[in-house]
C-alpha cells in the first residue's frame, strides 16, 4: 500500500494547532502555537526554554521478521520567520509589523515549511542510526506598489536543523518489536524560548511502511501477540495501523492519540488545522467573520487565506454534506441484546416508588464498621475519576447518604469537613461521591471525632 493513502491523515497531524480560529495573528490563542509533536533542541526542556528533544515508538511485526525492511518517513515543520521590511528613502530597509499596498497586507509572522526525511529499505534486525540534515537559509520577496516601485520586502529566514533516527529490533513472543526513536540534534544557540522554537522539529511524526512483513496492532493485538504488545513502550508518540481497514504494511506514529486506520471524513472539504472541532461549526464561523477580520487572517498566513476562500466558496450541497452522516458502527448494535437487571417489580426510573431504598438511612460496611449518614470518614481516592480527587486525599469528610445504582453499585455521598462551604453544599444537595473502598471510617472515641470536627 502506498504512503499516499495515509498522507491526508498525516497532514492533519502535521498541521494540528498550526493556526486556530479566528486565524488571526492578534488572537490570544495564536500567540502560543506548536502544541503537538514538538522536539526541542537538546537541553532546552531542562532549562525551561522548550520541549523535550526526543520521541520514540515501539510497534510489532508478525513473526521473526529478520528478512523484512522498513521505509521510514519522518515528517515535521521547520519554522520560518517572515519579516516585513519597509524601504526607506535612502534605500535602507526597516523591520515593521505589516506592509500594505492597496488591498494586499502582509504581516510579520512565523510560517512553517513542510519537511520529510525518507529512508527506504532499512533492514529490520541490526541497530541503525540515520541522520537528518535540513538546511537553513533566507529568501527575499520584493514588495511593490501599484506603479511597480519597490516599497518594501518580505524576508523569510530559517535555521538549519539536524536530527537522528535510531532503529532497533528484538524478538518477543515469536514476534518482532521494532523501535524507532527520533532525537533533535540542533546545534545552534539556545538562550530564549524563541531560539528553542526556531531550533525545534514541529508537528513531528512518523510513517512506516513494512516490506516483507505485516504490522500488528498494539491497540487491539491478536491473541497470540497480546503479551508482546503490552510490552511495547511509547514515548510522546503512539503507533497505529494506517491506511484503509485491512492494511497491515503501514503504521502512523502520531503525537496525537488516534485509533487504528484513522481517516479523514469524505464530507470534509479540507484542512482547518483543528481536527478536534466539528467542521460544520467551524466553517459557519469562518463564513460569518467580518471582511476586516478575514483580511487580517489572510494577511497572517497564505494557508489561512486558502481556508477562507474555500469556505466562502462552498456550495449549498457541500454545506449540507457537513451537517452529518450516519456511519454503521464496527459492530452492529442491533445484533447485541440490551443488558437487563432485576428491579424486583419496581420502576427503576422512579426511586421514590421503591421503599426498599432509603439513602438517608441506608448504610454500608467498610473495614467492619457500618457507615451511614453522619459518619466521619477519611477519603482515599483510588479510581482517579476526576482530577480534583487528588485534592481530597486524606481529607476528613462527613457522609450525607449511601446510594445504590441500578447495576448494583454502592456510592457514598459526602462533604468535606474542612470545606467552608460544606453547609451550603449540604443545603442544595451537591455532594462528592466515592466508592466504599475509597473511604476509611475515622477510628477512636467520640472525643477524637469531636477534635477532628473542630478543625473546620
Amino acid at each position: 500500500m502506498s504512503i499516499e493513502t495515509v498522507r491526508a491523515v498525516a497532514d492533519a497531524v502535521l498541521y494540528e494547532g498550526y493556526l486556530l480560529y479566528p486565524y488571526r495573528a492578534s488572537a490570544d490563542k495564536n500567540r502560543s502555537r506548536w502544541q503537538f509533536g514538538v522536539l526541542g533542541p537538546p537541553g532546552a526542556a531542562e532549562r525551561g526554554l522548550g520541549e523535550e528533544s526526543a520521541m520514540a515508538i515501539q510497534c510489532l511485526l508478525a513473526g521473526a521478521a529478520t528478512s523484512a525492511t522498513v521505509d521510514v518517513h519522518l515528517r515535521f515543520l521547520q519554522l520560518q520567520r517572515r519579516q516585513a521590511q519597509r524601504r526607506e528613502a535612502d534605500g535602507r530597509f526597516t523591520d515593521v509589523e505589516a506592509l500594505s499596498v492597496g488591498e494586499r497586507t502582509v504581516l510579520t509572522w512565523d510560517e512553517a515549511v513542510e519537511r520529510e526525511a525518507v529512508f527506504e529499505a532499512q533492514p529490520v534486525g541490526p541497530d541503525g542510526e540515520l541522520r537528518v540534515e535540513i538546511s537553513g537559509g533566507a529568501d527575499v520577496e520584493p514588495f511593490h506598489d501599484e506603479s511597480g516601485a519597490e516599497v518594501g520586502r518580505i524576508v523569510r529566514r530559517r535555521r538549519p536543523l539536524r536530527g537522528h533516527v535510531r532503529l532497533a529490533a528484538a524478538v518477543d513472543g515469536g514476534h518482532t518489536r521494532l523501535t524507532v526513536a527520533v532525537e533533535n540534534a540542533y546545534e545552534g544557540p539556545v538562550s530564549t524560548k524563541d531560539d528553542a522554537v526556531r531550533g525545534s522539529l514541529l508537528g513531528a511524526h512518523l510513517v512506516l511502511r513494512a516490506r516483507g512483513a505485516d504490522f500488528l496492532s498494539v491497540i487491539d493485538p491478536p491473541d497470540g501477540a497480546a503479551v508482546a504488545a503490552a510490552g511495547c513502550a511509547q514515548h510522546r508518540c503512539w503507533p497505529v495501523l494506517a491506511g484503509p481497514p485491512g492494511t497491515t504494511d503501514l503504521v502512523l506514529g502520531s503525537p496525537i492519540i488516534l485509533y487504528d486506520h484513522p481517516e479523514v471524513a469524505d464530507e470534509s472539504p479540507g484542512a482547518l488545522f483543528d481536527a478536534t472541532e466539528i467542521d460544520e461549526i467551524l466553517v459557519l464561523r469562518i463564513m460569518t467573520m467580518t471582511e476586516s477580520e478575514k483580511a487580517e487572517a489572510r494577511a497572517t498566513d497564505p494557508q489561512v487565506a486558502a481556508i477562507i476562500d474555500r469556505c466562502d466558496g462552498l456550495t449549498p450541497e457541500e454545506l449540507r454534506r457537513l451537517h452529518g452522516v450516519f456511519r454503521k458502527p464496527a459492530k452492529d448494535a442491533r445484533d447485541v441484546e440490551p443488558p437487563t437487571f432485576d428491579t424486583g417489580g419496581m420502576p427503576w426510573w422512579d426511586p421514590a416508588a421503591d421503599a426498599a431504598v432509603s439513602p438517608e438511612t441506608d448504610s454500608v460496611m467498610v473495614d467492619g464498621v457500618r457507615v451511614g449518614k453522619g459518619s466521619l470518614v477519611r477519603v482515599h481516592p483510588r479510581r482517579r475519576a476526576d482530577a480534583q480527587d487528588l485534592f481530597f486525599a486524606d481529607q476528613l469528610a462527613r457522609v450525607t447518604a449511601v446510594l445504590s445504582d441500578v447495576d448494583g453499585g454502592t456510592h457514598v455521598a459526602l462533604v468535606l469537613v474542612d470545606d467552608p462551604a460544606a453547609d451550603l453544599h449540604d443545603w442544595y444537595g451537591r455532594y462528592f461521591y466515592f466508592a466504599p473502598d475509597e473511604i476509611r471510617p475515622v477510628a477512636g472515641d467520640g472525643e477524637s471525632i469531636q477534635r477532628e470536627e473542630s478543625r473546620s
